[in-house]
């Protein structure tokens, strides 16, 4: 009690409310008792405590010694009249003046403030229910934007599907106007009069150039044409057994398809107007063509020209990706070193007239073969014609375009040589890099320049006229593949560990003049499909497609197409292109064949 008479007056603070709170009737010296008036006088003084608020105690007990004369503050009389006027009655003098505690709880003060309350909450609730209404349209009204674009954008879709099938059915019907050839063809077949069969059935071409080509099952596809069967019949099957591969792989197909569509739709300006063009006027129209008839069909316009050259190269990309089905392996190359586990093959090339190929990796060695002899003759152990021996491991080799006997290889010591394969001997040796060298190539326009990629982030340019390097390109990064552009030997292409292609213009080498963007590991390989496109492949299991001729940014962060599928993760597993196939290897011991026409892209 001491402690807390010292930190708060705690009596004489209970003291002065016993006497607030004291009616008259209970003050007065008659001795007269408490009743319900007393209480309710009580009350009021608690509901002026409510209302009326006071900075300081002496404030307070100066307002509360006024109320027991009904004397209310200024500021409670301003910002509350209703409530002071109730708190007034409630403390009448005189006790059966004072409202009974019935009529309390009637009165329209208590009942004023519920209902108050209640209409608060209820227009809390409405506003509440308002703004989740707004929500839901807001959500609605967003939702049907982006399903009415998904719907235009179908709709246009739509119109060049239904523009492209005009076309093909248009074909059709031009092609069947040169005369009943199929029906006269199926009854010389089913006759034996016909001589010559070899060009029906399968649609596959023979490339000489494309090495993978399976010669046994092209044999067999003239075999079959041999047979007395109708074409028609071999026609349908032909389809039949395409139609399998096409649907199971429709959804790249598809996205090979809108690609050529839409460089159709960028050359003609305004491809809305123009489907609706189509549409109108192939209303009715089984056979009905953007700017063309039947009867105009060999002599097209300019329209008709540019929709026909499209399709006719994703036709052409097509029947590249239907002609072969899988892989199979022409021969295997036998050596007498072949349990030696240091004998992993790094780099393989073929010279200009893929006569002979050369193989060279980690056992020092250059092994010159006879392709035919390879291929054709079936032999139990495989000797090179030719058989080179360096001091380093091997890296990479290429064959002169020009001088058929000549053979650049680069090496673990960062040692850049050329080779006379016709006298198994280095010829020149080119000594300046710091590290190992991963990439040399030759140059196909000047088959003198030579340039090499090493490990200590530079590229040397060199030419065989000329003792040491003529140009150093420096990078940030280990230099992990090289190449020259295809008609050309001013530009060449360098993938990097920086997950970054440079391509370089050799006339200003301080600089790239474009640099791609798009790899999330080290680039491996980097080739010219031409000399506008390049494909990469690097550690993050992709290749990637990339066109320099419509873009003049010096970074291109869009790639054509990205194209996954294979596993490589770690080792550099090769690259490859030849008529429009891509190959590259797997992690997972598989080649994975690639068919490329322009921006037609499948997987075997």
């Amino acid at each position: 009690e001491e402690r807390g008479e010292k930190g708060f007056p705690l009596k004489s603070v209970l003291a002065m409310e016993l006497n607030w709170y004291t009616s008259p009737e209970e003050a007065d010296d008659s001795g007269g008792g408490a009743t319900f008036a007393s209480d309710v006088y009580r009350l009021g003084v608690l509901l002026f405590e409510l209302f009326c608020s006071f900075e300081t105690l002496e404030e307070k007990m100066r307002a509360m010694a006024n109320l027991r004369y009904r004397v209310l503050p200024p500021q409670l009389l301003l910002k509350w009249p209703k409530e002071a006027s109730f708190c007034q009655l409630m403390m009448h003098p005189v006790p059966d003046t004072r409202p009974k505690m019935s009529e309390v709880l009637q009165s329209e003060f208590l009942n004023q403030s519920r209902n108050s309350l209640e209409e608060r909450e209820a227009a809390l609730r409405l506003r509440e229910e308002i703004e989740e209404q707004e929500l839901l349209l807001d959500f609605l009204l967003q939702l049907q934007k982006r399903k009415q674009d998904i719907a235009d954008n179908l709709q246009d879709t739509v119109a060049f599907l239904s523009s492209d099938i005009n076309e093909v059915l248009h074909r059709q019907s031009a092609l069947g106007q040169c005369g009943n050839f199929s029906i006269e063809l199926d009854k010389e077949v089913s006759s034996g009069t016909v001589e010559d069969q070899s060009d029906c059935g399968s649609r596959k071409r023979f490339r000489p150039e494309l090495h993978a080509v399976d010669m046994e099952e092209h044999s067999r596809s003239l075999e079959e044409c041999s047979r007395t069967v109708p074409s028609s019949v071999v026609i349908q099957e032909s389809v039949l057994s395409k139609s399998s591969r096409l649907m199971k792989n429709f959804k790249k197909l598809e996205t090979a398809y809108f690609l050529a569509r839409s460089k159709l739709a960028r050359q003609v300006g305004n491809p809305l107007r123009s489907c609706d063009q189509v549409v109108k006027r192939t209303t009715g129209s089984a056979v009905g063509t953007e700017g063309s008839s039947i009867d105009d069909f060999a002599l097209e316009g300019h329209s008709g020209r540019r929709q026909g050259g499209w399709m006719n190269s994703f036709l052409e990309g097509l029947c590249r990706y239907l002609s072969f089905s899988q892989l199979k392996v022409r021969a295997e190359l036998k050596q007498c070193d072949l349990l030696n586990s240091s004998n992993l093959v790094c780099s393989v090339g073929f010279d200009r007239d893929n006569e002979f190929f050369a193989t060279a990796g980690v056992n020092k060695k250059i092994k010159v073969f006879e392709y035919n002899m390879i291929v054709n003759e079936h032999r139990d152990i495989h000797y090179p014609v030719v058989e080179m021996s360096n001091k380093s491991k091997l890296s990479c080799i290429s064959w002169n375009s020009y001088m058929k006997s000549h053979i650049a290889s680069s090496d673990f010591d960062g040692l850049v040589q050329v080779w006379d394969v016709t006298r198994s001997q280095v010829f020149v040796e080119m000594r300046e890099h710091e590290r190992r060298v991963w990439s040399v190539d030759f140059s196909l326009a000047d088959p003198t320049k030579l340039v090499s990629g090493s490990d200590d982030g530079t590229v040397k340019l060199w030419s065989m006229n000329q003792a040491g390097s003529v140009g150093t390109i420096r990078t940030r990064a280990n230099v992990c593949s090289v190449q020259f552009q295809p008609d050309s030997a001013r530009s060449i292409a360098i993938g990097s560990a920086d997950h970054k292609i440079y391509c370089y213009d050799l006339r200003n080498i301080r600089a790239p003049y474009c640099t791609l963007v798009g790899h999330t590991k080290t680039v491996s390989y980097v080739k010219y499909v031409d000399a506008s496109t390049i494909v990469s492949g690097s550690t993050d299991n992709s290749l990637k497609l990339w066109d320099l001729s419509t873009n003049q940014a010096r970074v291109i962060d869009n790639p054509v197409q990205t194209f996954t599928g294979h596993t490589n993760t770690k080792n550099f597993v090769g690259l490859s292109i030849s008529d429009g196939y891509i190959a590259t290897g797997s992690e997972t011991n598989e080649v994975c064949i690639l068919c490329l026409h322009q921006l037609f892209f499948a997987e075997f």
